[in-house]
Formats: structure tokens, sequence, C-alpha cells
């Protein structure tokens, strides 16, 4: 028997009063649509086998343990669930704080939620990196003079990252918060120059001019995006795919979805430092002392250690 038409609206409620009672793979699968109801709306059956790392059956039989009649049918609901959900609080300002987070959420759904999309980013975005576009990043970053970051937004956690790795194993690199300043900078690289682009939707109009500026110059450039199909995957030497699980959302700025971007940095920096091991711990030594002496300076700020 189909799930009554008012349950099937709220499909998400329901998967949540379901989930402590299923088997693991089942579970797995709702706590996917939990987190991203939004991206699941559009995934064919065997994207979503894929995305929760189940067989296609098990999907059939996740939706068959909701009542519904058909994959489609579960699609549609949740399309029903999410714009149920936006109607409600419509014109407030708690309407889409976060992703996958449900109005009336209580503390410990929530932490099941952001960890369980932390989770899934992290893995996704392990399960997809490609061994040869690491590789090839790595022998660009090798033969830079320079290592330009360019982001905006949360991005700048992976930029800021990106910029302590790289300058603890031995490479000059460059960061500047300012949109502006980051387009002028690309304007001047050299050939010999590497710029790092990070956009989870990889449409960011300044990190894009930057991309296309640099490209002019003869520098190469490096993309950390979700997007496959964006200017900015195009623009780069070597692209690099994080895992679009969260969706662009209202804000675009969910933290788990940057878990991913961290990822790739540090795949990045320990593939480098492994390829060039002596000459990396060499200058891990240098800069780590070089910052004790700092801290034990008078002109040091107190309580920095």
């Amino acid at each position: 028997m189909a799930v009554p038409a008012d349950e099937a609206g709220n499909v998400l409620h329901l998967i949540t009063s379901k989930l402590p009672y299923l088997p693991g793979a089942l579970r797995q699968i709702g706590e996917y649509l939990l987190a991203h109801p939004q991206q699941a709306q559009s995934m064919t059956i065997s994207q979503l086998a894929s995305a929760c790392g189940v067989a296609e059956s098990t999907v059939s039989r996740f939706v068959r343990e909701l009542r519904l009649d058909s994959y489609h049918s579960l699609r549609l609901s949740l399309a029903e669930a999410t714009f149920a959900t936006r109607s409600a609080g419509a014109g407030r300002d708690e309407e889409f704080v976060y992703e996958g987070i449900l109005r009336g959420d209580e503390p410990p759904a929530i932490v099941g939620k952001i960890e369980r999309s932390s989770r899934q980013t992290l893995a996704q975005t392990a399960k997809q990196v490609s061994g040869d576009a690491i590789s090839r990043a790595v022998d660009l970053l090798h033969d830079a003079d320079a290592v330009v970051f360019c982001c905006m937004g949360s991005s700048s956690i992976a930029a800021e990252e990106g910029v302590m790795r790289f300058t603890r194993a031995g490479k000059k690199c460059l960061l500047y918060r300012d949109q502006s300043v980051q387009v002028m900078l690309a304007t001047i690289l050299t050939p010999r120059d590497v710029l790092i682009g990070i956009s989870d939707s990889g449409k960011s109009t300044a990190i894009v001019d930057a991309m296309r500026l640099a490209r002019q110059t003869g520098a190469t450039s490096i993309g950390i995006t979700s997007a496959q199909d964006s200017p900015l995957a195009e623009l780069s030497n070597v692209p690099l795919f994080t895992s679009n699980v969260t969706g662009e959302g209202l804000y675009g700025e969910s933290v788990t979805s940057k878990w991913g971007q961290l990822l790739l940095i540090d795949i990045l920096y320990a593939t480098y430092a492994a390829r060039h091991f002596d000459d990396t711990l060499q200058h891990l030594k240098e800069t780590y002392e070089a910052g004790i002496r700092h801290s034990r300076s008078p002109g040091s700020p107190p309580g920095e250690s």
C-alpha cells in the first residue's frame, strides 16, 4: 500500500521517525536524504545508490520501507517536502538557516545531521580523487616560483590552510583577502607561478576573472570546485573536484562543503611532501625553529607560543 499523500508530503519527517529502526544499509540512505534532500531530488536511482555506497536494489528496498510505490515517487516526495519546509517559513530569517536542517530540529538531531554530512563529504571527495590529477598538480607546485591562492567567503579556510602547509614546505605563497587585489595580482603572474582558485560553485566572479587573467599571463592554475562543468574547472590546467553533496542552498556557505576543499589541500601537501621528503623535512625544521624564536622574542604579543 502506498503511503498517504499527506505523509508523502512530509517524507523527511517520515524518514526521521523511521531512521533509528532501519538496518545499516537502509539507514545510510535515510541519513543521506535527510542531509541532502535538495540534491537527491535530481538524482537517478543509480546515482543515489553510488552516493550512499549501496546497491540499487537496496534503494528500492528503502522506497518500499517508506511505502512509496516507486523511486520516482520518492523524488517527488522529497521535492514536496522541501517546498513545504520553505513555504512554511517564507519571509522569515530562519527559512534556510543551514543545509538539511529543518524548522524545530533539536540539538541531537542537528549534531547527527552535521556529522553525517561532514563524513559523507569527506568520504565521497576521497572516493572521486584522481591520482593522476593530484600528481600533475604537484608537478606544477614543484616548478612554481610562487603559489598564489584565490578565494572568497568560507573557501578562505582551505586557502589559509594551503598557505600554511606549503609555506612550511618551502614554497613562497601569497593570499590576499580582498578580491580586487586577487584579480590585480593575477595580471602580474608569470609562467613560473601557479594560481590555486577555490570556489565550491566554480562561478565566483572574482575567482573566475583571476583564473582567466592568469591564463593570459602564461601562469598555470589548479582549480578546486564541486562543479565539473563550471567556468573555474574549464579555466584550470588541473581541476580537482570535491563532492557536490550539499548543493548550493540559499547562501552557499555550508561549512560541511568545505571539508572536501580541506581534504584536497591536505592531499596535495602530503603528496608534495612525500615526493620531496628530505627537502620538506628540512623546511619544516627551519620554519618551526623560526616560529619558536619569534614566540620567544621580546616584541612578540603575550600568550603566543
